[in-house]
């Protein structure tokens, strides 16, 4: 009998092969026992606006499209300045508040870094 070695994911020791591909029952992981990095490490998000520039946290961007905000009669014009956005995983890229309108998501196609 092989010993097969631990899910790299969660430790557990009760690994099966599938094919070319080592699976983890306990937490559902997959990998390639033959492969030289490791699969956990996902590549960093990259967030970039309508222009092309890298967005981060903190931030200061401004609306390039009148939004209006779902569930209101309110519209956030073109020009509006948002400051210190923070991304987040998701459809709506930035989490943010806006003067006079509140918290809200946004998505980064219709913003610009400032």
């Amino acid at each position: 009998m092989t010993t097969l070695p631990p899910c790299p994911s969660c430790g557990s020791e009760y690994t099966y092969e599938d094919g070319a591909q080592l699976v983890c029952p306990e937490c559902g992981y997959e990998w390639d026992p033959t492969a030289t990095a490791p699969h956990d490490e996902e590549p960093a998000r990259v967030v970039k606006d309508a222009v092309g520039n890298v967005l981060k946290d903190g931030d200061t961007v401004t609306v390039i499209k009148d939004l209006k905000v779902k569930g209101s009669s309110l519209v956030v014009k073109v020009g509006t300045k948002v400051r210190n956005i923070r991304l987040v995983d998701g459809d709506h890229d930035i989490d943010c508040k806006i003067d006079g309108i509140g918290a809200m998501g946004l998505k980064s196609e219709f913003v610009k870094k400032v």
